[in-house]
This record gives C-alpha cells, sequence and structure tokens, in this order.
C-alpha cells in the first residue's frame, strides 16, 4: 500500500507542476483565447488541490471507522498503562 501511495503522490505532484507550467506559459503568451485558458489554468491550480486535500480527509475519516484493529495507543497512554499493570 505504501507503494501505491508513493506513485499516487508522485503522479499528483507531476500534475501540479505541469499545472503551474501551462498557466506560466500561457500568461506569458499573447493570443485571444489565451485569457479564457489562462483563468481555467489559475482556478484549476487552487481548485484541484483543495479538492484532494478534502477527499484524503474524507478517506480518513471513513476508513478509520471500518478499520477492525483498535487506534495504536500514545507513548504517553502506553507508559500509564505499564504502570498500572505493574502496581
Amino acid at each position: 500500500m505504501d507503494k501505491f501511495k508513493r506513485i499516487a503522490a508522485m503522479i499528483g505532484v507531476i500534475i501540479l507542476v505541469g499545472m503551474y507550467v501551462v498557466t506560466l506559459i500561457l500568461g506569458l503568451t499573447a493570443s485571444p483565447a489565451t485569457q479564457n485558458m489562462l483563468m481555467a489554468s489559475i482556478v484549476c491550480t487552487v481548485v484541484i488541490p483543495v479538492m484532494l486535500y478534502a477527499m484524503m480527509l474524507v478517506a480518513r475519516v471513513l476508513g478509520s471507522s471500518n478499520d477492525k484493529n483498535p487506534p495504536e495507543e500514545k507513548a504517553s497512554d502506553k507508559k500509564s498503562s505499564k504502570d498500572k499493570k505493574e502496581k
């Protein structure tokens, strides 16, 4: 699963860098259709990462409720539970 996450993250980085490059190129060119394409590129540069972040949050929330294993204890909780067992 970690390999899949790394590959997905690299694809996301490539897409974001591509959008930034396209935005830069469209900003420097002078064509009648450039203004509309530039505005669409700027909107996508903001909207797509926000949507991806929202999807990750939803997946995290829904995924944690479906886990059969209980969440890992924090280090402070482990110490207190060890202290209780020793007493």
